[in-house]
């Protein structure tokens, strides 16, 4: 793993939300996971099977990672052994996601969200 240091003066995060991680320091391995079921009505109309993410194959497939069969050489040069910010401002970090100050050695996230959009007919 490469070694630089991360020097942040300040930072500021409004909202952490859904499993979400700040890691402040070097980490070997990350690994971030959600599901989601996004719904939009027209009603608010709640039938109470929405939320068996069972019935849906998307949550029960398996993850295809493609392997990387290409001969990659790669060369580094670090001028300057540390990385300085002066102010990190974000207004917020969901849904499994990783706010990170440091090196990863590994990192695997995946999501998997179903969305399903109900509208009333119009019968004009």
């Amino acid at each position: 793993m490469f070694k630089r240091t991360s020097v942040v003066d300040q930072i500021k995060v409004d909202t952490f939300g859904f499993s979400s991680i700040f890691e402040i320091g070097d980490t070997s391995y990350i690994q971030g996971y959600s599901r989601a079921l996004a719904l939009q009505r027209d009603a608010e109309i709640f039938y109470g099977k929405e939320g068996n993410y069972n019935a849906y194959d998307l949550y029960r497939e398996e993850l295809i990672i493609p392997k990387i069969t290409e001969n990659i050489q790669t060369h580094y040069i670090q001028h300057k052994p540390i990385i300085k910010v002066k102010n990190i401002d974000i207004l917020g970090v969901s849904s499994s996601s990783v706010l990170h100050i440091g090196n990863t050695k590994d990192i695997s996230m995946e999501s998997r969200v179903k969305h399903f959009r109900q509208f009333v007919k119009n019968e004009e």
